[in-house]
Parts: structure tokens; sequence; C-alpha cells
């Protein structure tokens, strides 16, 4: 049986990307990195900064957008136009070949809106399929996939999408034909102990000692669905999960939290 190639499909938290001298390190690091690779990313900071410029009000509910029409052309414009190309270019001034794309181009990534409970958030959909064959031809071709946080529904619907989730199903996707392993790049060294502490990295969190840092309220607000879906991408076929910061990926810092089940 002949060995899978290795995949690393790394997501970019927003507060990374608009931040330019970030952005412009993580691009030369990311780069490097050998082998076939895939860039997820989002751009909340920047949609939000560009709908208070038009006038459009940001509605937040457990901080959560509420996308309706006026904020899903905002996002669509922000995320599928500036940061995806202006990510593409920086990729294609270190010789990366990319490409940028939403879950719409190639049929990429469909979702179903989210269904109504307490709260309807609009146009948000949920990832029913990927199309990893598109993915693989791709990078069996050496190009670099750069997917932003839009979905769609195969009926001319767009849908913000989490881009954490997109990450995740695109590496589960791809774990049948590739070996995968996901990074989720933030502005922190990894799962703090202490907010306050940027060096108080938990290196290793399991399903067992995730339960407790709950309890222990270590592991609150953003970093549970984020941990979610780090724990459905190892159960569902992706070799390696690991959170921290773009320096991770360099091997720069050795300081990073790895996920396993």
């Amino acid at each position: 049986m002949s060995q899978k190639t290795k995949v690393s499909i790394i997501k970019i938290g927003g507060n990374l990307i608009e931040k330019d001298t970030v952005l412009n390190a993580f691009i030369a690091d990311f780069a490097k990195l050998e082998g076939p690779k895939v860039l997820i990313h989002g751009g909340g900071k920047l949609a939000t900064q560009l709908a208070n410029q038009l006038g459009i009000e940001t509605k937040m509910v457990d901080g959560r957008r509420i996308t309706d029409g006026e904020t899903l052309k905002v996002i669509t414009m922000m995320y599928g136009g500036w940061v995806s190309k202006t990510i593409v270019a920086k990729l294609q001034a270190q010789n990366c070949n990319a490409v940028g794309l939403s879950g719409a181009d190639l049929n990429l990534i469909q979702s179903v809106k989210r269904p109504v409970k307490t709260h309807d958030f609009g146009f948000v959909g949920d990832v029913e399929k990927v199309n990893a064959t598109a993915l693989s031809l791709l990078l069996e071709n050496e190009i670099t996939p750069v997917c932003c946080a839009i979905s769609h529904d195969k009926n001319g619907q767009l849908f913000n999408t989490n881009a954490d989730t997109i990450a995740s199903e695109i590496a589960i996707a791809l774990s049948e034909k590739f070996e995968t392993e996901l990074y989720y790049c933030f502005e922190k060294n990894g799962v703090l102990k202490d907010i306050q502490d940027e060096n108080s990295v938990i290196e290793h969190i399991n399903t067992q000692n995730y339960n407790q840092l709950l309890a222990d309220g270590i592991i609150a607000d953003g970093m549970i669905p984020k941990l979610h879906n780090c724990f459905n991408a190892l159960e569902r076929g992706v070799k390696k999960v690991y959170i921290g910061s773009i320096q991770m990926i360099s091997g720069k810092s050795p300081l990073k939290t790895t996920i396993t089940e």
C-alpha cells in the first residue's frame, strides 16, 4: 500500500489578516512550507469596518454575526474580494502559485441555511459537502487553494460560513486521499491556561482533559467551537491537529497546542 502524500490545511484568523506586517510574515512562512497546502481565511473585522463605512449595522448574537442580505454583500466583497486577492497576490510574490476560491467556485463547499432555533442568523450556512476531487486536482498540479469563509447551496444562494468549520471539513474531505494535518493559526501561542500569560500554553489536549478544562472554565467562549472542530476532524480521518501562532508552521516557536483523541 503506497504512502499517502501529506497535505497541510492552515486556517488563519482575522486578527492576523488585518495587520499587514503579521500577514506578510505569515505568507512568507506559508509559501516556504514543503508539499501541497491549503489556506483558509475569514476577515470578520475588516468586514465590520467596511460595513460601518457603508452605514450598515453589524448585529451580533453570542459573538456570532447575523448575516442579513446587505451584510452578505459586504462579506462577499471583503472575504471573496479584497482579502482573498490580497493573499493570493502576496503568495504569487513568494513564488507560490495560488488561486482564491469561495465555496461556490468549482462547487467547492455546499451548505444548507442554518436552522432557526433561538435566533435566525440569516444567510449563514452549515457545511454539507466539500468537493475533494476539485481540491485534489489543484493540489496535484502544484496550485495552492486559498479558500474564504463563503459557501453556497447549489441553488444560487451564497452563505457566510464559519472559517474554522470550513478548515475542518476540507481537512476531513481530503483525508481519504491524503494524510491531512490541520493548523489553526491565531494571535496566541496556543490554548492558554491563563489568558494573561502568553506562555501558559496547554501543550496537549485530548477528550479526557478537555472536559476537565471545560469544567474549570479554562476553555470557554470562542475556543469551545474551535476545539469541537478539532475533535470532529480527528474522529473523521484527519491525522494531526494543532492550535497556535503563525510561528508554529515554520518551527520558529516551539509553543503550540496539539489536539489528540
